[in-house]
């Protein structure tokens, strides 16, 4: 017999509950993650929920579920008892809960008082765990279902309240667990108070859009405006709900809200699916909003592999991965064009940042100081300095009191003269400092290039738009009008395409749509028959050092599946053979520089086809159209009614807006003319 004095030794069932509640129950939100799983496994149709102290103090959880007898009740406080698992096969689950630890787990680090009554009870009963000390249950009123309050969370475990944070950051903690358990259930009402946050109230949805709705209360009004549906199933997986649009995007992963059989998970793999589908779609340091549900087989995935079950691992990773990445981006493509609502709401407040308001100027007021030169409005004689004559009057009818609709531009002193357009202002009226003489009506003479009407001629601008166009077919240039982008009407700094809708105008930023359309045309040319090459007559000897020159010949292979012929040139030195027949005039040096770079960049386990569509994208951003050059009237309808065809033309491939759309109705309104 050894002589050895033993050092194992079995712990106390405090301290074992003590251990597990540390595993099950991190911070405030995790006790009511546990309470609001176990209602709704109950069959609850309306939770709610009360906290105080962000959770630390009081978290009050009542439901109107099936409620307990007296002896499960006894029973629902001891470890590892549970309802919810059938022969104890721990794959076939199908409750949100179901290793029965969470009761004593937060009995053990608090004061805990469950209080619930069954149908078939006469009354209820209540039970307490106080520090892992369990009371008797005794008989109380109570209708039927389950209310469970917890006190003092921690109390038993001091040190524990050291790692929490603020009473904010808590509650707030707790409102994102409630709105993600709500997401997966519509058809349950849930509330949420207390003295230390604003109410939530998430009624019940109802009827074919029930998930929309619920969506709509916990995300975001505007987001069904700025989502495509998701529907999809391959091998017996489904993939169902809502992705965002890529200009619909946030600065973190918490907008992005995933379930698997209903449940809530926080899974890597799923993030780094969603990553893969929006890649060539959204900046790196931007993040989808989405909310998709993952149904399959319970067998196929195991809960079990997380204390917290936030997640998952799945018999088939390579199976769902492709699920979530194809289906997202099919559904890109079939957006098309479309970019999201929000971008104009921008454009919008930009504009009204620089009225200097939040809103749009109320009726009467007008700021004479601040006008631009040549659309201000003269004061009355005798009128304070500053302050305009027309202030308290309609900011639309002109100084004098005469209605616009019978006010002639051409008798306001003012007015540009358009015989002397390029004329020192200082040779002017000497009275009115860059004013000039007023002449007869009847002079207007013929329009001036760029512009329809004779009497507009006076306000063409010097330096004039980069095109124009005024002369199309008046019904060819309907037709125009009612398509998505609406007719070109002109070009801006030689870069920006303004268009007209029926309702509206549209701003087309005409190098990042080119960009866009060029990156899926080489995408196209990739999958269908490779992308044709021309080979250069001089092959271009690019320097670079040698660690980036060793690179590239590394990809050699994935460059010429990109249209990218380069071999080593000595060990500082790339040859580059051949280049995409697409691009007519292209910066070899620079492109290969930055396809260098942007290997070193990237990780090098990234696959293949991600590689070359990376490099793809480079490629369009060195061949598309570049700021500073002049379209033609035919190039910028053909560009607009490309983007209307190409899949994710609304943003390019950097993720930024490709257009902006602002209505008829908000432009008023800038203006005041609501």
């Amino acid at each position: 017999m050894s002589s050895a004095p033993s050092v194992v030794r079995q712990l106390s069932d405090d301290t074992i509950n003590r251990i597990a509640a540390g595993e099950v129950i991190e911070r405030p939100a995790s006790v009511v993650k546990e309470l609001v799983e176990n209602a709704v496994d109950a069959g609850a149709g309306r939770v709610e929920i009360v906290t105080a102290g962000g959770g630390k103090t009081l978290i009050r959880v009542t439901d109107d579920g099936s409620g307990m007898s007296r002896d499960d009740l006894a029973l629902a406080v001891e470890r590892h008892c549970t309802s919810k698992l059938r022969a104890d096969d721990l794959l076939d689950i199908h409750t949100l809960g179901f290793r029965g630890e969470a009761l004593p787990s937060i009995g053990a680090v608090s004061r805990l008082a469950i209080a619930t009554r069954h149908a078939s009870e006469p009354h209820g009963w209540e039970i307490t765990l106080e520090g892992g000390l369990k009371g008797e249950p005794r008989p109380a009123g109570l209708a039927r279902g389950t209310r469970v309050e917890v006190r003092d969370l921690f109390f038993s475990t001091p040190a524990r309240l050291k790692f929490l944070k603020t009473e904010r950051a808590e509650a707030a903690a707790i409102t994102e667990v409630v709105k993600r358990l709500a997401l997966a259930r519509p058809d349950v009402r849930f509330s949420l108070s207390g003295a230390d946050r604003s109410a939530l109230d998430l009624p019940v949805a109802r009827g074919a859009d029930a998930r929309l709705v619920r969506i709509a209360q916990v995300v975001g009004a505007d987001f069904p405006d700025n989502a495509v549906p998701i529907d999809a199933a391959r091998e017996g997986v489904e993939l169902v709900g809502y992705a965002g649009l890529p200009t619909y995007h946030r600065a973190a992963s918490t907008w992005q809200y995933l379930m698997v059989n209903g449940r809530p998970v926080r899974d890597r793999q799923l993030f780094g699916a969603l990553r893969g589908a929006y890649q060539d779609l959204m900046r790196a340091d931007r993040h989808p909003v989405v909310v998709l549900d993952i149904r399959l087989d319970p067998h196929e995935v195991d809960v079990n592999v997380h204390p917290t079950k936030a997640d998952v691992r799945f018999r088939e990773q390579g199976l769902v991965r492709g699920l979530v990445v194809g289906a997202i981006r099919e559904a890109m493509a079939r957006a098309g064009h479309r970019a999201s609502t929000t971008v104009g709401a921008a454009t919008l407040a930009a504009f009204r940042t620089g009225l200097g308001s939040d809103a749009a100027p109320p009726a009467g007021h007008y700021q004479a100081a601040t006008a631009p030169r040549g659309f201000g409005r003269p004061e009355s004689p005798g009128a304070a300095p500053g302050r305009p004559s027309s202030y308290g009057r309609d900011p639309l009818r002109p100084s004098g009191g005469v209605p616009r609709e019978a006010w002639d531009w051409r008798v306001s002193p003012f007015r540009p003269d358009p015989m002397d357009r390029a004329q020192d202002p200082a040779d002017g009226d000497p009275g009115h400092p860059g004013m000039h003489p007023v002449p007869d009506a009847s002079a207007a003479g013929a329009p001036l290039s760029g512009f329809g009407e004779a009497m507009q001629a006076g306000f063409a601008p010097g330096f004039g738009v980069s095109a124009d166009i005024r002369a199309a077919d008046p019904a060819q240039d309907a037709e125009r009008a009612d398509r998505p982008l609406g007719a070109a009407r002109a070009q801006l700094h030689e870069n920006y395409i303004v268009s007209q809708t029926r309702d509206g105008f549209i701003l087309v930023d005409a190098h990042a749509a080119h960009e866009r359309l060029t990156y899926e045309r080489l995408k196209r040319q990739r999958a269908e028959a490779g992308i044709p090459r021309q080979m250069l007559l001089v092959p271009e000897i690019v320097e670079l050092p040698e660690e980036d020159a060793g690179r590239l010949a590394a990809h050699a292979g994935a460059l010429a599946e990109a249209g990218l012929v380069l071999e080593p040139f000595g060990p500082v030195a790339i040859a580059v053979r051949e280049t995409p027949a697409l691009f007519k005039r292209l910066d070899i040096a620079g492109l290969v520089r930055d396809i260098a770079d942007d290997l070193a960049d990237r990780d090098a386990s990234t696959r293949l086809g991600e590689r070359i569509n990376h490099i793809l994208s480079t490629m369009a951003c060195h061949g598309s159209v570049r700021t500073g050059r002049r379209l033609r009237p035919e190039e910028m309808d053909a560009l607009l009614r490309e983007m209307e065809a190409t899949p994710n033309s609304g943003q390019c491939n950097h993720g930024r807006p490709t257009w902006v759309e602002l209505k008829l109705t908000d432009i008023e309104r800038l203006f005041g003319r609501s």
